[in-house]
């Protein structure tokens, strides 16, 4: 067999993988997320925030809302040589992201069913 017809052979085999594969995946919400930083957000992200009061008189000064924060969190990144992660309970982490052009720090804590916003406050001010 020639290495054309090899080479045919495989091309249709795998374009026929490929249209089973992208079927059976359609309208899926599949993602790879391997990092820790992804893994980290993802799981922020997938409870429910609270605020503490320190939070709430920040995000109303700042006319900051709640679709923000989440945007924030969830494309942030996340320092881990400023976490704390040592704790077996609630796990305390600092996201660091860029809102209106000034880069902004939050620290979150981490429950197993709650996630809360202990600081939100712009870096350099």
């Amino acid at each position: 067999m020639k290495f054309t017809q090899r080479l045919a052979y495989y091309l249709s085999g795998f374009a026929i993988g490929f249209i089973i594969l992208m079927f059976f995946l359609n309208g899926k919400n599949a993602s790879c997320d391997y990092g820790p930083n992804a893994r980290t957000v993802k799981n922020i992200s997938s409870k429910k925030i609270t605020y503490s009061n320190e939070v709430l008189s920040f995000t109303t000064n700042h006319s900051i809302d709640s679709t923000t924060v989440i945007n924030l969190i969830k494309y942030g990144s996340v320092d881990f040589s400023k976490s704390n992660t040592d704790t077996d309970s609630c796990k305390i982490y600092h996201i660091d992201n860029i809102y209106k052009e000034r880069e902004i720090e939050l620290s979150v804590e981490n429950c197993d069913s709650i996630a809360k916003i202990l600081v939100m406050s712009y870096l350099n001010e």
